[in-house]
Formats: C-alpha cells, structure tokens, sequence
C-alpha cells in the first residue's frame, strides 16, 4: 500500500451495512489508456465526499461508474447493492432513477417552461406515456413549485427556462434534483464556472437539499477543484492522480500538510 493511501472512513465498520457505492480492484480502460487503476473505494450513507485531483486524474469516469454510464474493465463495482453490470435494461433504468446527477452543463433544455425541466427529475420513475402527458399537460405542479420554492426562486412556472438568469437557471436544474429524490447524488464540477460567492451558495444549497425530513441524509459523491469548498461542505476528501486513490481522510484530519500533499501529488506545468 502506497504511503500516500489513507484508511477511509467508509471502510471501517463491521459488515456491509449501508454501503451505498464500493469499488473492489476496479479499472477502466480506454483504448490504452487506464482512466482508473485498481481502485479500492467504499462509500457509506449519508457521506459526503469530495473528489480532487488534477484534470484527467479519474474524477468524472468515478462518477460515470456511479450511475452506470462507465463500466468497469477489470474489478467488482456495487453501487446500492447491486451490480449495475448485471442488470437488465429495466433494472438498471430502475437503479438509474435512484441516483441524482449535477453537472456544470444543468443539461436543461431552454425553450421548455420551467415546470418540464423540474419534471425531468421523475422520467427514471414515470413511465413513457405518462412523461409525453405531462408535456401535453404538466402532472405534478404543486410539488414543482414546492421544489422551486425550496430552492429560493418563485418564477412563473410556465415562463421559458432559457429567460431565467442564469443563477436562476442553476437552481431549476437543483430542484430538478429535488423531485427525483435520489438516494445518491453524484455532482461532476458543479461549480467550476462560478465565482467565489456563487459557487459558497450553491454547494450550501446542494448540500442543504441533501437534509432529508425524516432526519436522514442523501449521499454526495462531488469532483470539486476548490480544496477549500471540499473542506467546508464534505466529511471526506479523496485525492485521485493517474486513476489511483492516493489519499482518502476525513476532513478533520485536514491540515495545511494535507493540502501540500494533495497539491504535491498533482502533476507540474
């Protein structure tokens, strides 16, 4: 074991029990190229984990083997319990539905009224007649609005998402988020265009859409540049280089050491 690899905080603990995703000697390969190498990885319910790294270190291939997208080369991926591999296209259509996903993009579509892009957050659930109905005639408006509301923005429902700014736009696409109710939420640089203070209130907003009313948490595995917002909003940080987990500490062992490590392990100009 490499000296630079810590003990995680999701590997510790007897049995299994509440292991959401968990990597055991997984690879992923690309042509010749190894985009991950071999990684060990277990993440428990209700963590928040912050990947870091490098550009090309493995964060966004970690998170496609996540919601079933990437498949693994080599090794044994589970994510909520089961093999995302071996499942049929409507069981992993089903897993699909229970994983959330962010990224810097919102994937919305602008011509559309807000209220289809906040329903978009239920087409894993809906089947496909139901979806073409709400595009007719939107289903489920009082809790896109709730959402909505929840979020911080109040727009007309029906007013064309691309006229939202685009702080609004970011919090359409987290509402979204919010009518799914995933069990998992995977965020790939959520905030990686945004200014400081912008991208302070979103990931305090994300973070805070994960507080669930039954007291329990959503679990967040995000690639994030910024080692200090990783730091203020997760319990885990995971620094990845050449596709290998080289450090894995809980955030109250962070020290300014740590951060020189993990900016030591990056690759120079």
């Amino acid at each position: 074991m490499s000296p630079d690899r810590v003990t995680a905080p999701g590997e510790t603990g007897p049995g299994h029990a509440g292991i959401v995703l968990r990597l055991r000697g997984v690879s992923v390969a690309y042509g010749n190229r190894l985009a991950l190498d071999g990684v060990d990885l277990t993440v428990r319910r209700g963590e928040r984990v912050a990947l870091v790294g490098p550009s090309g270190a493995g964060k966004s291939t970690l998170l496609g083997l996540g919601n079933g997208t990437v498949v693994p080369t080599q090794g044994r991926l589970d994510v909520l319990g089961v093999e995302p591999r071996a499942l049929s296209p409507g069981a992993l259509r089903t897993l699909r539905a229970r994983i959330g996903s962010v990224h810097q993009q919102l994937h919305l579509v602008g011509p559309l009224p807000v209220v289809h892009n906040v329903n978009a957050g239920r087409l894993g659930s809906w089947g496909r007649l139901r979806a073409v109905r709400s595009l007719v005639r939107p289903l489920q408006v009082d809790e896109a609005r709730t959402a909505l509301e929840r979020v911080g923005i109040g727009p007309d429902l029906h007013v064309r998402t691309d006229r939202l700014s685009g702080g609004e736009q970011q919090r359409v696409a987290l509402a979204r988020l919010l009518v799914q109710d995933p069990e998992l939420v995977l965020a790939d640089e959520p905030v990686a265009s945004l200014d400081p203070a912008r991208a302070e209130d979103v990931m305090r907003l994300l973070c805070g859409l994960l507080e669930q009313p039954t007291g329990h948490r959503r679990t967040l595995v995000v690639s994030l540049h910024d080692f200090d917002l990783a730091v203020r909003h997760c319990d885990r940080v995971i620094a990845l280089r050449g596709g290998r987990v080289v450090l894995d500490v809980p955030v109250e062992e962070v020290d300014e050491g740590t951060r020189a490590r993990i900016y030591d392990l990056a690759p120079g100009p």
